[in-house]
């Protein structure tokens, strides 16, 4: 397979990763995707945070079958080379894989130039690695550098358009989590060509540095070392009163945006006012410590005066929706389980834990289905109740795990009216934490 040419295998396997996409996430909302060039080479530059569901929020959701460049040590095994290859993965050799290996890049810098002058994709990722966190690492120089190579050894300038891309995963493991995808203006490696001709070193230097600024603005790049756990509660906690603050309408991308400008704020508070960020950092330690003690989360507490109500409402909608409920759960939890425990045993990066999940999940939910199939073939009349039960068995599974969050949350609201009842003490206490929380938020955070 040549990389450059379209792959009808590449199609099918796309699109069956894209279904699974659609049961796994509760949104997939893809931003300006109207700035990305249709007649020019481009290159993706995505932040990196959740390994292999990166690729696949930008690949899943563009025209185009982008070709990935990756480190080499991945392409060691031969079986794992042909699936890469496959899947239009290049290696790209580093100092640490050896100087005799670094020659091999000649191949892949080859590659991406055919890619390129055939208006086609490629995708690296400027940190060249993944952090797991909502905190962008430093970038390395491969951006640049190969941009660079491809118009210098092309024969005519190509006109690369390198596409800034910020990903966001409102979880980065759980079932059910939103992911939104920012494209951004595209840079103009031509931009730079003059300058690289005069000082290759500088001009390599300022196209990465704007590349940070540029995927910086498309996601959420919390700076702080000693607080990043502290601002991610703040942001869980103070999030949508800070949006309501400002007067915004709630949808996830203006969450999004304004947990943004609530992080950059806390993060220069930090440098500028640390007494005050400690004061604010002791404050919701104590009102998480709370929270967990009496096992709330802090959506309970923002809103309890109609809980009374939701209950009663909530416990008729578990009712009516309990056989859909035992339908979707006996014919999926078992995969379902079984994954998710063997990734967690066997997996200690957690950014890995959502790309293991995929991958099985789309191998073995599959093989289960045919055998349940076959189990209870029996007792369904006719080819197309049979191929109707099938069908039915992903979006049944995906209406019990909703069930299920349901039922949790109707559990907790059931806790916080019973503590509100019988411990009042403890239920003014946590009343009296948040609001302290939002008001010294209040003074600090500028809406």
């Amino acid at each position: 397979m040549k990389y450059e040419k379209w792959s009808p295998g590449y199609w099918v396997l796309k699109n069956i990763v894209r279904f699974a996409d659609f049961i796994i996430y509760k949104q997939i909302i893809i931003n300006s995707k109207e700035k990305i060039p249709r007649d020019k080479p481009i290159l993706f530059a995505p932040n990196h945070q959740n390994a292999l569901s990166d690729p696949m929020a930008v690949l899943l959701h563009t025209p185009y079958q982008p070709v990935w460049l990756a480190r080499a040590d991945i392409f060691k095994n031969k079986i794992a080379a042909a699936i890469l290859h496959f899947m239009k993965i290049m290696p790209v050799y580093r100092i640490r894989d050896g100087k005799d290996q670094m020659v091999n890049n000649d191949t892949t810098f080859n590659n991406s130039i055919k890619v390129l002058k055939s208006n086609g994709a490629l995708a690296l990722f400027p940190e060249a690695a993944h952090s797991g966190k909502r905190q962008m690492l430093a970038h390395k120089k491969a951006v640049p550098r190969i941009v660079f190579m491809a118009e210098e050894k092309s024969d005519e300038n190509i006109d690369i358009h390198i596409i800034p891309t910020g990903i966001y995963y409102s979880s980065y493991w759980k079932f059910n989590r939103t992911v939104i995808v920012n494209f951004g203006d595209p840079v103009l490696v031509n931009d730079y060509l003059e300058e690289y001709k005069n000082n290759p070193n500088a001009a390599t230097m300022a196209l990465r540095e704007k590349l940070y600024e540029e995927i910086d603005k498309l996601t959420i790049n919390i700076r702080s070392k000693a607080h990043y756990q502290d601002f991610e509660l703040i942001r869980e906690y103070y999030g949508k009163e800070f949006l309501n603050k400002q007067g915004i309408t709630y949808s996830p991308t203006n969450l999004f945006k304004s947990d943004q400008k609530l992080t950059n704020q806390l993060d220069q508070l930090e440098e500028a006012s640390p007494n005050k960020i400690e004061d604010v950092v002791n404050t919701v330690r104590a009102y998480q410590k709370i929270l967990k003690k009496h096992h709330l989360r802090n959506w309970l507490v923002n809103k309890p005066a109609n809980n009374a109500l939701k209950i009663v409402l909530n416990k008729l909608a578990l009712l009516a929706g309990l056989p859909v409920f035992l339908f979707g759960f006996i014919f999926n939890a078992i995969p379902f389980f079984a994954i998710d425990k063997l990734v967690r045993a066997k997996i200690r990066d957690v950014a890995f834990w959502s790309t293991f999940s995929l991958v099985l999940g789309i191998l073995i939910f599959p093989i289960v289905y045919l055998l349940e199939l076959w189990a209870v073939s029996g007792l369904l009349p006719g080819i197309w109740f049979k191929l109707l039960f099938l069908v039915s068995l992903p979006f049944a599974g995906k209406l019990a795990f909703l069930w299920y969050i349901l039922l949790r949350k109707t559990l907790g609201r059931i806790n916080l009216l019973y503590l509100k009842m019988f411990n009042k003490n403890e239920y003014g206490k946590i009343l009296d934490l948040e609001k302290e929380l939002f008001a010294k938020l209040d003074a600090l955070i500028k809406a």
